[in-house]
């Protein structure tokens, strides 16, 4: 969940608690203004295609990994595509091309710096002047989140499902995790990805589909790291849905001891960071995070948050595609539509 905070455990299950329902009025009535707002007119338009990365809810879906897997995919047929993104979490407004060597999370955000490890990378507040600086840097715009955003026009826009959580309580916020209402979220989606396994999703990809909207699967797939099988760890993140890396480092064989989930996007502190190392110290665990946690952290300059990013070490996820040629079959006629309408 962006700005810091942590999901709330009743916005995932699918009855709905009282919290829930005493706070369904306020969910309504922001469901109506994020949804009157998706319907109006874009104001720009790239040169290039645009494939907006998006996902129903707020918190984590596996955005970031899965525009790597696509630019991957793309580049594969030829193309060269170009991250945009908001920069959510950093203090520059853009548009800006993000350069590792000279911007820190502070600056651009930590998943703009994940990006940009793996090609150019642009961030814009306004998503339109974004376009105009990513347009000169590649033939396609890889857009990550933006899904709810009408500003800039998308070719394609592909949405994100967590196979083991779906949309949770089908509210808005606050009442859910709902971004807009559904309904009017999957009239502007054009495909829908699952991502992992789990039948909590099986709702909405009967909707999908009965909208004749394709469903494609892609999952997280912790890289091998055999030197961590049973060893004693002390595991914290602070993104979308922390529990999901913990799950993944377990399934490379670690023993997590202990385990501290942070909000999405949380910029750690000098206490933060004297807290886990003392705690990691005492025990004798190793401190292992994820590489968006490592990206916020790279580069600090006060000396427990630089101790943290020395000592820390990260365990890294890969997102699969299932069926990646079906995925680039459907995208090829947005690709092409885009490419002409630029030309006339």
């Amino acid at each position: 969940m962006s700005g810091g905070l942590t999901a709330p455990g009743f916005w995932w299950r699918r009855t709905r608690s009282a919290v829930a329902w005493l706070l369904a009025p306020a969910g309504w009535l922001y469901g109506q203004i994020a949804g009157y707002r998706m319907q109006t007119r874009p104001r720009g338009r790239a040169d290039v295609p645009v494939i907006c990365i998006g996902n129903f809810v707020t918190g984590g879906a596996g955005k970031t990994p899965f525009c790597l897997a696509l630019a991957a995919l793309l580049a594969r047929e030829g193309r060269h595509p170009v991250f945009l993104l908001r920069g959510y979490g950093g203090r520059l407004s853009g548009p800006v091309r993000v350069d590792p060597a000279r911007h820190d999370s502070l600056a651009v955000g930590d998943e703009a710096l994940l990006l940009a490890a793996h090609g150019p990378t642009v961030i814009a507040a306004d998503r339109v002047a974004g376009a105009q600086l990513a347009q000169t840097l590649g033939d396609v715009i890889v857009m990550d989140d933006g899904f709810q955003n009408p500003v800039l026009h998308k070719s394609v826009s592909l949405v994100l499902v967590d196979g083991t959580t779906g949309v949770g309580n089908g509210l808005c916020l606050p009442a859910g995790p709902l971004r807009a209402p559904l309904g009017l979220q999957l009239q502007h989606a054009d495909a829908l990805v699952v991502i992992g396994a789990g039948t909590a999703s099986d709702p909405v990809q009967a909707v999908a589909r009965s909208l004749a909207r394709p469903v494609f699967r892609a999952r997280l797939t912790p890289c091998p790291q055999p030197e961590l099988a049973g060893r004693r760890v002390l595991a914290f993140a602070g993104i979308g849905r922390p529990e999901k890396a913990f799950d993944s480092l377990r399934a490379l064989g670690a023993d997590i001891v202990e385990q501290r989930a942070f909000g999405d996007h949380h910029a750690y502190t000098e206490a933060d960071a004297r807290q886990l190392l003392e705690a990691a110290e005492r025990q004798g665990l190793t401190l292992m995070t994820t590489a968006k946690d490592m990206a916020r952290l790279s580069g600090a300059a006060s000396p427990a948050l630089r101790e943290l990013a020395t000592q820390a070490r990260v365990f890294e996820v890969d997102m699969r595609l299932e069926e990646p040629q079906a995925l680039m079959r459907f995208l090829r006629p947005s690709l092409r539509d885009a490419g002409a309408n630029a030309a006339s």
